[in-house]
């Protein structure tokens, strides 16, 4: 476990800005008409309508995606009651995880009331404000009468999280727990030590799910909740056991199917776990010092299926698995509550998650190569990006079927897809690819088989059906890392190409390549023996129509592969050149940057095939390009250097191409910021026009900048996107991952389509001529 200072904790909090959250506008306020419009006299329009209509208060405010995190400090953490002030920093924190991983916007309430009636009325009054209400750190037994006043008189969710979510993930893990045990939860015989509020909470939802009150024993601090205890509360009473032959934990525990421990560390011994029966299920939740460790119970028998609070061990039982997407789709569709449909649904949700394949994201956080579902792994990790749609539709389904939805959703599709925009984790673009890619998937060579990264891009393409991979490398050698990796390799075709049964095909791709390049000096011994080498073998195989695209780099420097494009492939008729692009998926939109990869230092005609081909790629993603080409000056103000090839290269455009909006050369501020180009400079060709396309000077300034945004903020970035290559040839770079290489197979994919369609088209015209 990572260990954290007391100076490390107290710097974070109180370095730069002091806290986690901050409130961001999101509307424009740069001119009076905006400030006009965000409050006098503007605003009054949107408050009457509310006053007509109060529901409209989710369509012209931030009601909608916003929940108040309120507390009263009673119960903070393993801290105790602190006081409402000392708990501010906890509620901040839940109000930051809210947000990462939900897009939720949370306004963090302390409360400084310990009478639940009071503490009631108080919240009640500032309910308007919000969508939703999760109650935190509020100590039992109030938190139970402060919730079920809330939930009956409020219409809007609440929802207790320290008893609901602990009770939502465990239930999930339990429900996945048995399954790998064998066991039926009705059957199984459950031991709870604690009887808090989530202690309470998740053994009512186990009883939810079937397991019956009778095979339960739950525990205080004084031991057995029995019957025959006089001091019990109307939440203990309710899983007071008959039972009078036990009365300590190591009795009731002796024979016992499950432990659920919430209560405090070291508690549960070895000889315990050893007097459960086969394949124990314990849950040691205890923070930060669990009821037994996770080393001392593996060790007491191999059989245990164990799950702790903490990070560092498999099985984390976490609220942050539940509670954003709990609220998500029980804000998404203005829901009057969180009911025990909607709880259940998330239940049965991240239960059925943990047995999907495990994306490589999750992977590459916990450092392993193969989750799956088992002993180790049967609960969802936190950083899973698809937490955010299965529960929130989960939910959100759940909310519509039990009557509690306000607002109804019709295509789930669309839900989807706008969950995974909210998060970064897709955009338009990305899905516009993979739709087209799908329609017609083609043959990509995969350079290099033997990657990890290519080779899960490769399965992982297949998968998503925007292509038929082929594998190059050596079959044993790809076979053994499938099996490392658990990777399915069923539909995909390898070719080792440097096997003898290849040597006819080497042969024939040499003969092609001589002819070809026959008056620059080619002979067939020389080609012959460049067939070994994986780019060249790849790329001939595109070129003789073996193969549709090709995608290599992760193994290779770029000047090699630059070099063998040119060689086999050649650039496209009408350019002496060819570039790449990245394309940059930001919150400010969707930019075009060339070139970032190939022409280091280019004079005024690359320059010119750079901006022709920038703007048959920007039109290839169905956009018009609205082009700055860029240096340190602006029209002519440094007449020497890179301004003026920028300059000269303009000069060509703007003759060859009237209609383009391109201009230049200019700096990036003036490119991104339209009012200001527009005032300093109200004769370029872009006026008016958002910038979409940038052209750099050189290659170093193109790819430092992609790189800078790419590291310093949540931007996507696609690329490099070959341009002006005869077939579709695409790089990778060294460090792609695994997405990085899909979204290049996509493009490549819908690069050869276009390449069969203008060849068709070519064809079908000579036949007429």
């Amino acid at each position: 476990m990572v260990k954290i200072t007391k100076e490390a904790a107290l710097l974070y909090h109180s370095q730069g800005k002091p806290g986690k959250i901050e409130v961001v506008p999101t509307k424009p306020y740069q001119t009076q008409r905006d400030l006009s419009l965000a409050y006098s006299p503007g605003v009054a329009e949107p408050c009457l309508e509310i006053q007509k209509s109060p529901e409209t208060a989710y369509d012209y405010t931030a009601k909608g995606n916003l929940v108040a995190v309120i507390s009263n400090g009673t119960a903070v953490l393993g801290l105790g009651d602190i006081g409402a002030m000392s708990g501010k920093p906890v509620m901040e924190g839940k109000g930051l995880l809210f947000k990462i991983y939900a897009g939720i916007d949370v306004f963090d309430i302390e409360v400084n009331e310990k009478d639940p009636d009071k503490f009631i009325e108080a919240v009640k009054a500032i309910a308007p404000t919000f969508g939703g209400i999760n109650l935190e750190d509020i100590k039992a037994p109030e938190c139970f009468k402060i919730e079920q006043r809330l939930k009956e008189e409020l219409d809007i969710p609440v929802m207790h999280d320290d008893q609901h979510g602990t009770a939502i993930i465990s239930s999930a893990g339990l429900i996945n727990a048995l399954e790998v045990a064998g066991k039926k939860i009705e059957d199984v015989k459950i031991v709870v030590n604690g009887a808090g509020a989530s202690a309470v909470s998740c053994t009512k939802l186990y009883v939810s799910l079937g397991a019956r009150l009778e095979n339960i024993v739950m525990l205080d601090s004084k031991g057995v909740i029995s019957k025959q205890r006089t001091d019990l509360n109307e939440q203990k009473k309710y899983f007071a056991t008959d039972r009078t032959d036990v009365h300590t934990l190591e009795e009731a525990i002796k024979g016992a199917d499950v432990f659920l421990g919430l209560s405090k560390g070291n508690v549960l011994t070895q000889d315990m776990v050893r007097s459960m029966t086969d394949h124990p299920i314990v849950f040691a939740l205890a923070n930060p010092t669990p009821e037994i460790s996770y080393e001392d119970a593996m060790a007491s028998r191999p059989d245990v299926l164990m799950s702790t609070g903490r990070s560092d061990y498999p099985n984390q039982i976490n609220n942050v698995i539940g509670f954003p997407y709990i609220f998500r789709g029980a804000l998404d569709t203005r829901a009057t509550a969180i009911n025990e449909e909607m709880k259940l649904a998330a239940v049965r949700a991240i239960a059925g998650l943990a047995k999907k394949p495990v994306p490589d994201v999750v992977n590459e956080a916990y450092h392993v190569n193969n989750l799956t579902f088992g002993p180790e792994y049967f609960i969802p990790k936190p950083v899973d990006p698809r937490l955010i749609t299965e529960v929130s539709m989960a939910v959100a389904k759940a909310a519509m079927e039990s009557g509690v939805a306000r607002k109804q959703i019709t295509d789930w599709e669309a839900y989807k897809n706008h969950l995974r925009e909210l998060m970064g984790q897709e955009n338009k673009l990305t899905r516009q690819l993979y739709e087209t890619a799908r329609r017609c998937p083609q043959r990509v060579v995969f350079a290099e088989g033997t990657h990890p990264n290519m080779l899960k891009a490769a399965v992982e393409a297949k998968a998503e059906g925007i292509c038929n991979p082929i594998l190059l490398g050596n079959e044993e050698r790809i076979a053994k890392l499938a099996k490392e990796l658990d990777l399915n390799l069923d539909g995909i075709e390898i070719v080792n190409l440097r096997h003898d049964r290849e040597a006819e095909r080497r042969e024939r791709y040499a003969r092609i390549l001589c002819e070809k390049r026959a008056r620059e000096g080619a002979n067939f011994a020389e080609a012959n023996d460049k067939m070994f080498e994986r780019n060249y073998f790849g790329m001939m195989m595109v070129e003789t129509g073996e193969a549709d695209a090709f995608v290599t780099g992760l193994y290779t420097k770029y000047s090699n592969t630059i070099k063998v494009a040119k060689e086999v492939i050649g650039i496209q008729p009408g350019y002496n050149h060819f570039g790449t692009m990245h394309i940059l998926n930001s919150k400010k939109g969707t930019y075009f940057i060339a070139d970032t990869l190939i022409n280091r230092h280019p004079d005024t005609d690359t320059l010119i095939d750079i901006a022709k081909l920038s703007v048959k790629a920007v039109r290839f993603f169905n956009q018009e390009p609205v082009m700055a080409m860029l240096s340190y000056s602006n029209f002519g103000s440094d007449t020497e250097g890179s301004p003026a090839k920028v300059h000269e290269a303009i000069n060509y455009m703007h003759n060859e191409y009237p209609e383009l909006a391109i201009d230049g050369e200019m700096q990036v501020k003036f490119a991104l910021n339209n009012a200001l180009r527009d005032e300093k400079y109200p004769f370029t060709r872009l006026k008016g026009k958002e910038v979409n396309t940038l052209v750099f000077p050189n290659l170093s300034s193109a790819n430092a900048t992609y790189q800078l945004i790419q590291n310093m903020s949540e931007t996507e970035v696609i690329g490099p996107i070959q341009m002006g290559l005869n077939k579709p040839i695409h790089f990778t770079d060294i460090e792609s991952s695994v997405r990085d290489i899909v979204n290049i197979t996509a493009i490549a994919c819908i690069d050869a389509i276009v390449d069969k369609k203008k060849k068709h088209c070519k064809t079908l015209y000579k036949r007429k001529s």
